[in-house]
């Protein structure tokens, strides 16, 4: 018998901070029967959601990492993936978006689609994950889900398509109705378990049969059955509706849209319908390895269990029990005691015990057949391993992991403490790849490296908490960068005599600015004047420069090297000599080519109610913000900005304060700028003044 994957989803649920993913989550393990009673995401009632496992997730009301589980569905089983909407922890959601089929994009009907909602489109985007929608939220003041259908449109260019209108909206929301069945769909009972079908209400017929026009329109395109039916005006059958809707998803040029309130109990069902219906099962989405043995030649992946295993680990936590490794089965199947290679380092391990998780709960299974998602104990590797089965040396793509944009220098109370933070610090840098440690050579301090402020507020409770490491914190530090602005040449001799050989090694050329890479190497070199085989030597010495600015010992970026002549001593010239010679030559041409510090900016976007719009743009111009543009939606006005990371500190309690507690931000990297000559000043007297003080 043929393993059918065709009921299998991976799905993913992504969102804004607020729109409700942890919420509907809820809901969806509710109506699956996972669990028996709903749990609010504040935790009123002192239990908290399921998926916020964590006791700080339950403290603060939002997520922090993700959570998986699976559940049933009229047949089908349903992997969830529920993930944060902070930006700060933006590795959690780009790991799940990397193992995920399909995504229920969720949106506020009041927000609409907000900053954080373009971040995680975009993630969609960038693994080509299909993705239906749902319009949270429709029992809000203000709820307008046929806005946010506009603004789908217009903001992330999806082909958004409505399979539903709400019958009443606001505290009026009553239910929905299905526009391919054509009836209306109520949600009765103490928590909308019981489903009850009417006919559609008279006053809303109209609009519905306008609207399901519109929905067979954008269907047709991907159906000639469906086109022909039009054409010959025959009654349009369901299941021929969904066909062709499916079809558009899975290429991802049609955006299905539901609408409800997952907190009032409504529309969570026909959604999860939608899941089974419209979502990709693992065989539908192509999955791609790099084949190692061909030069990485792209292999496109079958889910088929009975061939060799190709697996991606790609989430790490630490449990009580030791390393629990999150994978994603692509290919074969693993069982308890079978082998495994990671391509990294080409390690053998035999897999002990195969888990299905739900939230921080887990079951023993025997194996994991491919297209699903469960975790192994007792695996040694890191986020983004593949594994493969022996004899197979494939590896999938790992993921797109940012780099850090800010800095805090950590320091323990006393030795206990220090070996409870190393051991923290061990399994927060293996588990997060956006979150980075390393100690500074000159303060000796440890310094902690992440996404932004809240990034970092959370690994450092979780380390008083989990670990009772006591540690206090220093002011965070922005990742400034320094870069050139025009070329300088250099003619560098390195000569050093002692007794015996002595060293020797000339190197000229050229440095100049280059915007596209961080460092750019280039040989111009014909006739020997340096011997190939020192050629290496001196990129490596020129790269090694490129870790500490002479100027201010910021690292350099942007900078292309080009060598054109040298010369060599027959005795004295070695790889040494000439990794002198390059930082040499570096140095010189360095200082004349107008060395600039550039400084993080954050892409700011602050939303707030109309009346405090001037006070929010006057706290954006006093921290050097750039104002991009503001809209009006509603009773709220969203200002988008560029602001400098360095002026954002503290700027939460800044902005609430003079908001009365109403609005809220989000900022996210943008890109490095060049910093203004003042502030340039003030920063290189700091630097001057941390170099006396080690000193």
């Amino acid at each position: 018998m043929k393993f059918d994957d065709q009921k299998i989803r991976n799905i993913g649920i992504s969102a804004h901070i607020d729109s409700g993913k942890t919420t509907l989550s809820e809901r969806i393990l509710f109506y699956t029967k996972r669990i028996h009673a709903i749990h609010d995401v504040k935790g009123k009632d002192g239990v908290g959601a399921t998926m916020d496992s964590m006791a700080l997730e339950k403290e603060r009301g939002i997520t922090i990492a993700s959570a998986a589980t699976y559940c049933e569905w009229k047949g089908y089983e349903i992997n969830v993936i529920d993930t944060p909407g902070h930006v700060d922890f933006t590795i959690e959601v780009e790991r799940s978006m990397r193992v995920l089929d399909g995504a229920i994009l969720v949106l506020c009907s009041v927000g609409g689609v907000q900053s954080q909602s373009i971040t995680v489109d975009q993630q969609m985007k960038r693994y080509k994950v299909p993705s239906i929608a749902f319009i949270n939220k429709c029992d809000r003041t203000g709820a307008n889900p046929f806005r946010v259908i506009e603004q789908l449109r217009a903001k992330l260019g999806h082909n958004a398509v409505a399979m539903q209108i709400p019958i009443g909206l606001e505290t009026n929301l009553q239910g929905v109705v299905d526009l391919v069945a054509m009836k209306a769909v109520y949600f009765d009972g103490d928590s909308g378990e019981n489903v009850r079908t009417e006919e559609i209400p008279a006053e809303l017929l109209a609009d519905a049969q306008a609207k399901r026009e519109k929905l067979i329109d954008a269907a047709s395109l991907f159906s000639d059955e469906l086109t022909e039916a039009i054409l010959e005006e025959k009654e349009i059958d369901p299941e021929m509706l969904y066909a062709a809707i499916r079809k558009g998803t899975l290429k991802r040029e049609i955006t299905p849209v539901f609408m409800g309130s997952a907190y009032k109990n409504k529309g969570v069902q026909p959604m999860l319908d939608g899941v089974t219906c419209l979502l990709p099962a693992p065989s539908d989405v192509e999955n791609i390895a790099l084949d190692m043995d061909r030069d990485e030649q792209p292999v496109v992946l079958s889910t088929d269990p009975s061939k060799p295993i190709v697996s991606l680990a790609f989430k790490l936590e630490d449990g009580q029990y030791g390393q629990l490794t999150y994978i994603r089965v692509y290919e074969g199947t693993i069982a308890k005691g079978s082998t495994i290679v990671n391509v990294r380092n080409g390690r053998k391990v035999k897999v002990g015990r195969v888990v299905r998780m739900h939230a921080d709960q887990m079951e023993d299974v025997e194996e994991l057949k491919a297209g699903y998602i469960g975790a192994l104990f007792g695996i040694e590797c890191a986020s983004g391993d593949t594994f493969v089965s022996p004899g197979v040396n494939m590896t999938m793509t790992s993921m797109y992991v940012p780099a850090p944009v800010i800095s805090l220098a950590i320091v323990p109370k006393d030795n206990k403490a220090q070996m409870a933070m190393a051991k923290a610090l061990n399994r927060f840098t293996k588990e997060d790849p956006t979150f980075k440690t390393h100690v500074d050579p000159e303060t000796n301090e440890t310094i902690i490296e992440g996404m932004g402020e809240l990034h970092l507020d959370i690994y450092v409770e979780r380390m008083k908490r989990e670990y009772s490491a006591e540690v206090t914190t220093g002011n965070p530090r922005v990742a400034y960068r320094e870069t050139i602005t025009q070329r300088a040449d250099f003619n560098y001799t390195h000569r050093k005599q002692t007794g015996g050989a002595g060293q020797y090694g000339r190197i000229a050329g050229y440095i100049e600015p280059v915007t596209d890479a961080e460092f750019v190497f280039e040989n111009q070199i014909f006739g020997g004047a340096i011997p190939t085989q020192y050629i290496p030597a001196c990129e490596k010495g020129f790269k090694e420069s490129m870790a500490k600015g002479p100027k201010l010992e910021f690292p350099i970026t942007g900078v292309k090297v080009v060598i054109d002549d040298g010369a060599a001593h027959a005795v004295d010239s070695s790889d040494m000599a000439f990794q002198a010679a390059a930082r040499g030559a570096f140095r010189e041409a360095y200082l004349r080519a107008k060395p600039v510090v550039h400084e993080p900016i954050m892409k700011v976007v602050v939303e707030t109610p109309t009346e405090f719009q001037g006070s929010v743009m006057g706290l954006i111009n006093q921290r050097r913000g750039i104002i991009i543009g503001t809209q009006d939606e509603g009773l709220q006005c969203v200002v988008e900005a560029q602001v400098p990371l360095a002026e954002m500190f503290g700027y939460s309690t800044v902005l609430r304060s003079a908001t009365q507690g109403k609005a809220q931000f989000t900022m996210e990297f943008a890109m490095y700028r060049q910093v203004p000559q003042s502030v340039a000043e003030k920063i290189a007297l700091e630097a001057s003044q941390k170099k006396t003080s080690v000193a």
